[in-house]
């Protein structure tokens, strides 16, 4: 068995056995346990079913991964013909503390991309009618707003609230369509632990952060990290960092 992709958006895994794929339910309060063996390219999932791809490259080798070039876009296109004629949202996005991003997708999917990226509060600030238009005013606001955040940084931040004064500033400058709060249901009372595990009971999911608690201490899995992995059924033996304790 191998795990070969996750669902940041519903919090679930993607489990391949013998060429089928199963989903793996993280809903709070399920138990999980799975010992982790070696990580190689996790193949190809695909409406058939899983394709196994043994190249040493994880989660993906270089013929296994696809870059989607509208990642990229600052409104040069850069495909063949342009095909991004739909509204899109330029949205603002807050991590816990103080740390906001820029950025954009399709209006449709607003609310789904927010969940996705883990984000706390956010701000939809424009709509436009093409992908091309929505980038350039990214990129612009890009030049003193970041357009991502490292996953270590949204782990700082579990647990602990947006700063009201720091997010409120940083609209002033807008004039929001509309504004968003997630809660996530974390209820975290310490310091997760990082760690790359599929053992424990699901605390929860906040975008591709899986919260599991084992033996008393919560630990922070990156859902990316254990994609590739080769997985055996049964709870992992290996020692772990216990957590830090209460916030200080």
């Amino acid at each position: 068995m191998q795990f070969v992709g996750y669902d940041a958006g519903d919090g679930g895994l993607l489990l391949a056995r013998d060429g089928d794929v199963e989903y793996v339910d993280l809903t709070p309060g399920t138990e999980i346990a799975y010992q982790l063996g070696e990580r190689h390219c996790a193949g190809v999932v695909e409406e058939g079913g899983h394709t196994a791809c043994d190249a040493d490259g994880a989660p993906y080798c270089d013929a296994h991964s696809h870059v989607w070039v509208c990642a990229k876009c600052t409104g040069e296109c850069l495909k063949d013909e342009m095909d991004c004629f739909e509204d899109h949202a330029v949205y603002l996005a807050a991590f816990a503390p103080d740390v906001f991003k820029v950025g954009v997708t399709r209006e449709w999917r607003l609310e789904t991309r927010l969940l996705e990226q883990g984000a706390d509060r956010a701000a939809h600030v424009r709509t436009v009618d093409d992908g091309r238009a929505a980038r350039r005013i990214e990129a612009g606001i890009a030049e003193r707003i970041p357009d991502r955040v490292r996953m270590p940084t949204k782990i700082d931040g579990l647990g602990r609230s947006v700063a009201d004064d720091a997010w409120e500033a940083l609209l002033a400058d807008f004039d929001p369509i509309e504004t968003f709060e997630f809660d996530y249901g974390l209820d975290l009372d310490g310091r997760p632990v990082t760690e790359t595990m599929a053992t424990g009971t699901v605390r929860g999911v906040k975008g591709r952060i899986l919260l599991l608690e084992r033996a008393g201490s919560t630990y922070a899995v990156d859902l990316r990290s254990l994609v590739g992995y080769e997985v055996s059924e049964g709870p992992s033996e290996r020692e772990m960092q216990s957590s830090l304790g209460a916030f200080g």
